[in-house]
């Protein structure tokens, strides 16, 4: 499957923003699907993720109530809804698939396609 993600820009801190990620080559619905990001002179971080069914996501606690993950798999697409954002959320954004039937906290080892990632900027 090949992932191509797109929405990210600049945004002022409390703002919102709408990533996608849009899943070819296979169907979504065969995957879940997770988001991860890194800042400039840090490592990965795992964002969230959401579960082939769809039914369950899991989110790492600096995103909780904050940023949301769902997926459309008719469109063959996953979405990240970030709101109220900090500054702290600058970071180039990058969507992944696993095979596995999976939710929880993941790491970036457990994917086997990523997408191109998409640059996320807050100002404060």
């Amino acid at each position: 499957v090949q992932l191509q993600a797109c929405g990210g820009g600049l945004v002022q801190a409390g703002g919102s923003l709408r990533l996608s990620c849009a899943a070819s080559g296979r169907t979504s619905s065969s995957y879940t699907l997770g988001w991860f990001r890194q800042a400039p002179g840090k490592e990965r971080e795992f964002v969230g993720v959401i579960s082939r069914s769809g039914g369950n996501t899991y989110y790492t606690d600096s995103v909780k109530g904050r940023f949301t993950i769902s997926r459309d798999d008719a469109k063959n697409t996953v979405y990240l809804q970030m709101n109220s954002l900090k500054p702290e959320d600058t970071a180039v954004y990058y969507c992944a698939a696993t095979v596995q039937d999976r939710y929880g906290r993941m790491y970036g080892y457990e994917f086997e396609y990523w997408g191109q990632g998409t640059q996320v900027t807050v100002s404060s």
